[in-house]
């Protein structure tokens, strides 16, 4: 390709909407362009990266053995409404209607029609096991779109769904997919993490994220250095400690904390360590009856260690809190009194029931909230001053230095963007939609499921974050816009440099390298920015003073500087580094 007949458009400074570095970086250099909020026109540049990220992810889909095919993006919501995700999905879920008053969705993503495939299609156990992917537009709705492609509303993902006739098969057919998916990132030549997960919204009991390392990443993991243990945040196990709990050494004690309604604070002014204050959440729980009207509320009180955060997503899956919400001042103040800020378990007004942190629950002579503003209790302690509580179990997040849940030493936290998941699903959604076949024996049985998602325009963006210096973007070979451009100077008063670089240019291409020449007869300096900008690795300046003495320049993205490399040399040199 010749720059003349591409599309090249870079920019000096970012739009003032850019908030992070691959944003600012994909909008400078002419990569995207934001046509709505969360909606963003691929442009030329930006394209090619895209295509690079679908051919590797089509070629490792298909050595796995999925097979590909393209499903609708508007989808009948009948599909959805049985298996209640229409109702359940929430606003991010775009619901339209046709002409005829026909309610549809936007696709978010394809568990539905593709069981609906299924089930039309698969009859025998001979059939299996089978696994469908796309490559296919998507729709979220996003409350507050940012950061690009990053969070759009509008993107592109690879998605994929396996069946098979039992859970062994099944669990087979996810272990191709997560391995499927390390080659995958393995040649996007990136550094990643596959870590353990939640599944979340969309269902199962096994499930792995793939997480780009990245400072900036919006996500937490946690890994231990010393093991292959690795999970994100809402995943990560925080054990029990050691025990046995220390014995009580301190009387328990009213004492006055005007103003100090937060642990930090009440600590600095008894002059005690933050971990050994106990914060009070109240959270709530409502039991409808079939019209939907809350007929009772139960109130609950969760300890977690002052320095300790709750983990939402453990806390939702205890009995009896799958549903909760945090309680109203109405609520709190009463049952226990008092305003949020001087709350504990001691004194209350009315019942709530009692969970407590693994960690709460073998402390001594901690302090907590005395239900009464400006006061604090210190020196409490389980059985001598409350009863134990209703249950124990593991609420927070976990912090760097933990021990690790494999035994094999201590967590670290790094930041990461989510790229790709893959999820075991079991019979979630064949129960639902009643995609059976027939086993062995004649009988039918429900389709064990897997799905596997890779974000493809995700994907570049968070490459940037991980990849990118105070010049531009430093795309890795694999996926970069071109391997190698072809910088001429001054070209059009010299008839040898643009006859090298014609040469060279030929050379390149007949030996499949995805070269670009630069024959736009830009000034250097501004030609030089544009492709560090832009990121292309590979850089070959061909000029006069150079060709005197039979050399040309290169210099690889990361370089500080070109160094000369003989005319002759030039193209097995690259050769070598592009490993073609």
């Amino acid at each position: 390709m010749k720059a003349s007949q591409f599309f090249i458009s870079t920019l000096k400074e970012a739009p003032a909407d850019a908030e992070v570095v691959s944003h600012k970086l994909m909008m400078r250099a002419g990569m995207i362009k934001k046509l709505g909020a969360g909606i963003y026109t691929l442009m030329p540049m930006g394209l090619r990266v895209v295509q690079k990220v679908e051919r590797i992810v089509r070629e490792e889909m298909n050595r796995a053995g999925a097979v590909e095919l393209t499903m609708p993006v508007i989808q009948p919501a009948e599909l959805w409404q049985e298996t209640g995700r229409f109702e359940k999905m929430g606003p991010e879920l775009l619901r339209i209607r046709d002409r005829h008053n026909n309610d549809f969705v936007v696709q978010p993503t394809s568990e539905e029609v593709v069981t609906d495939i299924a089930r039309q299609e698969i009859r025998s156990y001979k059939q299996l096991p089978k696994n469908f992917y796309q490559i296919q537009t998507k729709f979220r709705d996003e409350r507050r779109p940012r950061f690009g492609l990053m969070r759009g509303r509008e993107f592109i993902m690879k998605d994929a769904y396996s069946f098979d006739r039992d859970q062994a098969s099944a669990k087979a057919s996810y272990q191709v997919m997560a391995a499927a998916y390390r080659r995958i990132f393995d040649r996007f030549g990136l550094t990643y993490r596959a870590v353990a997960a939640d599944s979340g919204a969309i269902g199962g009991d096994l499930s792995e994220e793939f997480q780009v390392i990245a400072a900036t990443g919006e996500d937490a993991i946690v890994y231990c250095p010393g093991s292959d243990y690795a999970a994100n945040m809402e995943k990560a196990e925080a054990l029990a400690p050691a025990g046995p709990r220390a014995a009580a050494k301190q009387t328990m004690t009213k004492t006055p904390t005007p103003g100090k309604s937060t642990c930090a604070d009440v600590a600095e002014l008894l002059g005690l360590p933050l971990q050994q204050t106990v914060k009070s959440l109240v959270l709530a729980t409502d039991t409808p009856n079939e019209k939907g009207e809350v007929v009772k509320t139960q109130v609950w009180l969760l300890l977690l260690r002052g320095d300790h955060d709750m983990n939402e997503v453990k806390v939702n899956k205890l009995p009896g809190l799958g549903s909760f919400r945090f309680a109203s001042i109405a609520e709190i103040v009463d049952h226990f009194g008092c305003e949020p800020g001087y709350l504990g378990p001691l004194n209350l007004k009315k019942p709530v029931k009692l969970v407590v942190d693994r960690e709460v629950a073998m402390m001594a002579d901690w302090v907590c909230g005395a239900n009464d503003k400006d006061f604090h209790l210190t020196g409490v302690n389980w059985g001598r001053d409350l009863p134990e509580p209703d249950a124990v179990a593991d609420l927070r997040n976990v912090v760097a230095g933990d021990a690790s849940p494999d035994g094999k030493g201590v967590l670290a936290i790094e930041r990461g963007i989510e790229v790709g998941h893959v999820f075991y699903l079991g019979t979630k959604y064949s129960e639902a939609m009643k995609a059976t076949f027939l086993d062995q024996n004649g009988k039918p049985q429900f389709l064990e499921m897997g799905c596997y998602g890779i974000g493809i325009t995700r994907l570049p963006a968070a490459a940037i974050e991980q990849n990118h210096d105070e010049r531009g973007i430093i795309w890795p070979d694999s996926l970069a816009p071109f391997t190698v451009v072809i910088c001429p100077i001054n070209a059009e008063r010299s008839p040898e440099v643009k006859a090298t670089a014609e040469k060279l240019y030929a050379e390149l291409m007949a030996a499949g390298v995805d070269v670009l020449l630069d024959d736009r007869g830009e000034r250097p300096g501004a030609m030089f920015a544009d492709w560090e900008l832009i990121g292309v690795p590979h850089r070959v300046n061909i000029g006069d003073r150079a060709l005197k003495d039979g050399n040309v320049e290169y210099q690889h993205r990361r370089d500080a500087a070109a160094s000369a490399v003989p005319v002759a040399d030039i193209v097995a040199q690259l050769l070598g580094k592009l490993k073609v």
